[in-house]
C-alpha cells in the first residue's frame, strides 16, 4: 500500500474508460482517499462512488479558475489535506496548421494548458503550507515529436506547454516539499482514440512501436502511482514516457 493515508486529486476523471479514472482506482487500491473532478458533479460523484464510499466527486471546469478555485476549498473540506494532484484533465482535436481557427486554438490551449496552470494554482497554497505535496501533469508524446495522430499542432503546443510549466512550478516548489513532474503518454486505447482508430491505422502504428501493442489506460496510471509515492521522492521536474518506444530519444 503505498498511498495509506494519502488524498489524490484527479481531474477529468469522471469517463468510464479514460486514464483519469484507470488512475483514481489504481491510487485507492494503494491506499489514498480520491477526489474527482469533472465537468459534471453527478458523473464525478458516480465515477468517485463506483470506487468506494470513502471517495467524492466534485464538480471543476478547468478552464475556470474560480472553478478550480472553489474544487479545491471543496476537496480540501472534504478530506482536511490534499497531498496529491494529478492534472489529467484534456481534449484533443486533429487538424492541420491552417484549419486550426482561433476558436480551435483558445479551446485546446484552455483544456490542456491553462487548466493544469489554474488548478495547480488553486492547490499549491495548501500543499505549500504544508510544506509536502506531488503534482503530475499529462503531455503528450506530441509534445516531443511535434505532433501526434489524433492531435493538431495546437494539441502539441499545448502539451509543450505542460512540460515548461511544470518544470518552472518543480523549480518554484521544490523548497516547499513539493514535486512536479509530466507524463508523455503515446498511442492510448481510450474513449476518445478508440472510435477514431481503424484497423489499418492500428497495423500501421504498430509498425513503430518496439513493445508491439497499443498503450492501456492503466499503462499510464500505474506511472501516476510511481509519481504520487515515496517511491518517486528524489524525482521532480522530469517527463516520463510511457510510449512502448514509439519515441526513443
Amino acid at each position: 500500500m503505498l498511498l495509506t493515508g494519502k488524498t489524490a486529486v484527479i481531474s477529468g476523471a469522471a469517463s468510464a474508460k479514460g486514464i483519469g479514472v484507470a488512475t483514481a482506482r489504481l491510487l485507492a487500491a494503494h491506499g489514498a482517499r480520491i477526489a474527482i473532478l469533472d465537468l459534471d458533479q453527478a458523473a464525478s460523484a458516480a465515477a468517485a462512488a463506483s470506487i468506494g464510499a470513502e471517495h467524492a466527486g466534485f464538480a471543476c471546469d478547468v478552464t475556470d479558475r474560480a472553478a478550480c478555485e472553489a474544487a479545491a476549498r471543496q476537496a480540501i473540506a472534504a478530506f482536511g489535506q490534499i497531498d496529491i494532484l494529478i492534472n489529467n484533465a484534456g481534449i484533443t482535436e486533429p487538424l492541420r496548421l491552417q484549419d486550426i481557427t482561433e476558436r480551435n486554438w483558445e479551446r485546446i490551449i484552455d483544456v490542456n494548458l491553462t487548466g493544469v496552470f489554474y488548478l495547480s494554482q488553486a492547490f499549491l497554497p495548501h500543499m505549500r503550507d504544508r510544506r509536502a505535496g506531488s503534482i503530475a501533469c499529462m503531455s503528450s508524446v506530441s509534445a516531443q515529436r511535434g505532433g501526434g495522430i489524433f492531435g493538431g499542432p495546437h494539441y502539441s503546443a499545448a502539451k509543450a506547454g505542460v512540460l515548461g510549466l511544470a518544470k518552472a512550478m518543480a523549480r518554484e516548489f521544490g523548497p516547499f516539499g513539493i514535486r512536479v513532474n509530466s507524463v508523455t503518454p503515446g498511442l492510448i486505447k481510450t474513449e476518445i482514440t478508440g472510435g477514431m482508430l481503424t484497423d489499418e491505422m492500428r497495423t500501421e502504428i504498430l509498425k513503430g512501436i518496439p513493445i508491439g501493442r497499443l498503450g492501456t489506460a492503466e499503462d499510464v496510471a500505474r506511472i501516476f502511482l510511481f509519481l504520487a509515492s515515496d517511491l518517486s521522492a528524489y524525482v521532480t521536474g522530469a517527463v516520463i514516457d510511457v510510449n512502448g518506444g514509439m519515441l526513443i530519444h
